[in-house]
């Protein structure tokens, strides 16, 4: 939102330097983007031409002598056709930045002939878009005095960042209204004076969609004259980025921004029969004043007359029945839109207009009549003409909402002590209305303020105003215990998990959590709830069920470009149904190509190779690690999920029933759906089925005990079925006694005839640590049987001879 410090001092009485505008702007909740003080407008003078010669060399062009006002002649070499001496204009010497050619001067020789600055367009101050001659001041212009300011182009732009939530501030008046009860001076009366019509407006309106249009105001003005608005609007208007047209369309648009009531006026003429507010019809089209053609749905509200649409509803009008320099009888029209309808109408369009800006956030109601009275005014005085009566249809009044305001409510929320008086005085300043004096008092809303809805808003009124850098710094308080928990396990465990993969060489990606259809599906999604009902783009239709079909999209767009080795992780929320306890917290992974833990890529001493399953197992087993979970007691079984290889995957349970993740390498149908090609693995691990862990949190960690005693390793090599997994093997061998087995890994499996048709041998490494004693013999063989007796029970395993 833009607009000028004179605009502003329009609608405010004012002492404030601009410097403290925009600091109090900032304060009450209007942020400043940018503040233009027209300082490169400064080095431009009012100058006087004392000759003019004709150049010698050539025939358009003419050397001036220029009078700066220090009475010292400069020579400029011009070739405006209205260049003469006697002629008062702007000047702009050496060093001067001119913005409309964007070119910084310099004395420069021009056909053999110096010149020592340039007399300035219309055009080069981008004060219009005039270039037939240079400026032509009137005789009393005080040379050597700054144009800018003679000129009215010295006022200062300010441009404000709006919040959704404040369509109020959408116009020049509103601010005015919000830094008067800032106590930055007084606001002036915004009051519309009604302007007295002759007969009917001839053209009757009908609303066939009131949820579309809940009120409209109507009017003609005849025998106008269209031509271009005056000197001061057009600058207002060009000041603020908008270029002007003709008079009508420039009135429309300066009540836009200054009081945030965008208006449209129609050539009666180019008008055929009777208005309509109706929904389009499928199909219809419209060529709107962007010289772009619509094609319109059943949702779209628009405004037709007897041959069709002539207007998109609350955002844009139709080029058919836009007004010209032939416009003699104009139609005035004021209307009120649903918020949501346009803001759906303008995406599915878009288009962005001004009035789609404002329509969208919620106009006040209660100027739709003051607003046309006021474009009546305007258009009587700029462009003459005779109005009939204003017609209103749909519009049934205002009734205010009404608030319960506990007024302690502003210490509890912001902690300022602000007096109940004051409080109240705040509303009472901005516009609302207390209905009574006790300490919870009913508060009715204005109409132009429809973002405020509970006590809460109304807390931050007061607070904005009575000010934001009022609230004092407070340390935040201790707690209770020494090293208490602040995070959640969660937010612990999802920190841990990045760590871990970072160190291991993986780099973080956020990606969409949306993907399409297809890839959903392909990981077990696509339910009806979790498909988006207005999705952003096409191929962002469905709540992500998994983090893996972002990544690997990920992966192929860095190997299209040349990034074939990498290693991406991401630690986010999937999405199994549409409420909250099916939300899972997830750290999910792939690798590509040869980017494994100990390096990727080609070296002389070894190429790498290339990824496969149990790179992703160990870094599935790292981040359980990382976040507390058992390690040392999960079990690994194979397969996994229809999206992995059924015969290169696996899944990590705690117990038959708590699944923590999955781990493995790709199916080949599931590539060839994402589009995605090369040796790749990946895994997920679910953060949210870890078990919390039974003892107190503690960052101290335990005590190192170490046993006395010589630890001894035992080697053993058991035939069993080709179907008996090595985990089994190792757990059996693990139960036959868990005080004196520390560990058990497997060394060597071996297949052959000469054990038997189905039959293999897993030969494992068991290291015994005694905690009481030096073991015997005889402890060492008991132990050995009891491993022996396990492994055969669980798992049908016997020594091999």
């Amino acid at each position: 939102m833009k607009f000028t410090l004179s605009w502003l001092k329009d609608h405010l009485e004012t002492d404030a330097t601009l410097e403290e505008i925009v600091e109090r702007l900032t304060m009450i909740g209007l942020e400043v983007e940018s503040v233009d003080d027209k300082s490169a407008l400064k080095p431009f003078t009012i100058a006087r031409v004392l000759t003019a010669e004709r150049h010698p060399d050539a025939d358009k062009l003419q050397v001036l002598s220029v009078d700066t006002g220090d009475g010292k002649p400069i020579q400029v070499v011009c070739g405006a056709p209205n260049a003469r001496a006697g002629l008062i204009g702007a000047f702009a010497g050496p060093g001067t930045y001119v913005p409309g050619i964007d070119v910084t001067l310099g004395v420069g020789r021009i056909r053999g002939v110096e010149s020592h600055g340039m007399m300035c367009s219309e055009r080069e101050l981008q004060m219009s878009d005039e270039h037939n001659g240079i400026i032509d001041l009137p005789a009393d212009a005080p040379v050597g005095t700054s144009f800018a300011a003679y000129a009215g182009l010295d006022d200062p732009v300010i441009e404000i960042n709006l919040t959704p939530n404040r369509p109020d501030a959408t116009g020049v008046y509103g601010i005015a209204r919000d830094l008067a009860a800032a106590g930055l001076g007084k606001l002036k009366d915004g009051a519309v004076a009604r302007v007295k019509g002759e007969g009917a407006t001839p053209v009757r309106l009908a609303i066939e969609a009131p949820d579309l249009c809940p009120g409209f105001a109507l009017r003609l003005v005849r025998g106008v004259r269209n031509g271009p608005s005056p000197k001061w609007l057009q600058q207002r208007l060009s000041a603020i980025g908008l270029r002007p047209i003709n008079a009508l369309v420039d009135i429309t648009n300066y009540i836009t921004f200054d009081r945030g009531r965008p208006l449209h006026v129609f050539d009666a003429a180019k008008v055929k029969g009777d208005l309509t507010v109706r929904r389009a019809k499928e199909g219809e089209t419209v060529l709107a004043l962007d010289d772009r053609e619509y094609k319109l749905n059943g949702e779209v509200c628009v405004i037709a007359d007897a041959e069709g649409v002539e207007s998109i509803a609350g955002i844009m009008g139709g080029v058919h029945s836009g007004c010209d320099e032939n416009t003699t009888d104009v139609l005035i029209e004021s209307a009120l839109w649903n918020p949501g309808n346009i803001a759906r109408t303008g995406r599915e369009l878009g288009i962005i207009t001004d009035a789609r800006y404002r329509f969208e956030r919620g106009v006040d109601p209660e100027f739709m009549v003051p607003g046309l009275e006021l474009a009546t005014r305007m258009v009587l005085d700029l462009c003459g003409g005779t109005p009939t009566e204003t017609e209103v249809v749909g519009y049934r009044g205002h009734e205010p909402k009404k608030v319960t305001f506990p007024v302690s409510e502003v210490k509890r929320l912001t902690g300022l002590d602000v007096a109940k008086a004051e409080s109240l005085d705040i509303l009472k300043r901005l516009g609302f209305t207390p209905q009574s004096d006790g300490d919870t008092v009913d508060v009715l809303v204005p109409s132009w303020r429809p973002d405020v809805d509970g006590k809460a808003d109304l807390v931050e009124e007061v607070m904005r105003i009575h000010g934001v850098d009022n609230i004092a710094p407070q340390p935040l308080a201790s707690h209770a215990a020494v090293n208490g928990k602040i995070l959640t396990t969660l937010q612990i465990r999802t920190r841990a998990a990045k760590r871990a993969l970072a160190s291991r060489g993986m780099m973080e990606a956020v990606t969409w959590s949306f993907i399409p259809s297809a890839h959903a599906e392909a990981f077990g999604g696509g339910q009806p709830e979790l498909k988006l009902a207005n999705p952003i783009a096409a191929d962002m239709s469905d709540m992500r069920p998994s983090l893996l079909p972002g990544l690997l999209a990920g992966a192929q767009r860095n190997a299209d470009r040349g990034f074939n080795d990498l290693a991406l992780f991401e630690v986010s929320g999937t999405y199994e149904g549409d409420t909250p306890e099916k939300q899972r917290r997830v750290a999910a992974g792939v690798r590509r190509g040869t980017a494994k833990l100990d390096g990727a890529g080609r070296h002389w001493a070894g190429n790498a190779q290339a990824v496969g399953v149990f790179d992703a197992k160990a870094d599935a087993l790292a981040v359980l690690e990382a976040c507390g979970a058992p390690v040392d007691r999960v079990q690994i079984e194979a397969g996994g999920p229809s999206w992995y290889h059924p015969g290169r995957s696996g899944t990590i349970k705690l117990g038959p029933k708590v699944v923590l993740g999955h781990f493995g390498e790709f199916h080949p149908k599931t590539l060839e759906t994402l589009d995605v090609d090369g040796a790749l693995c990946g895994f997920e691990v679910f953060i949210d089925a870890i078990p919390e862990p039974k003892q107190k949190a503690t960052r101290t960690k335990p005590p190192l005990a170490l046993s006395n005693f010589q630890a001894v390793r035992r080697d053993f090599a058991f035939v069993v079925d080709k179907s008996v997994e090595a985990a089994a093997v190792i757990r059996a061998a693990g139960a036959a006694d868990r005080k004196l087995i520390t560990g058990i890994q497997v060394f060597d499996i071996f297949e052959g005839p000469a054990l038997g048709e189905d039959k293999k041998s897993i030969a494992i490494e068991i290291s015994i640590q005694p905690q009481e004693r030096t073991l015997t013999d005889e402890d060492l063989e008991g132990l050995a049987k009891r491993v022996v007796e396990s492994v055969g029970k669980q798992t049908g395993g016997v020594l091999r001879g």
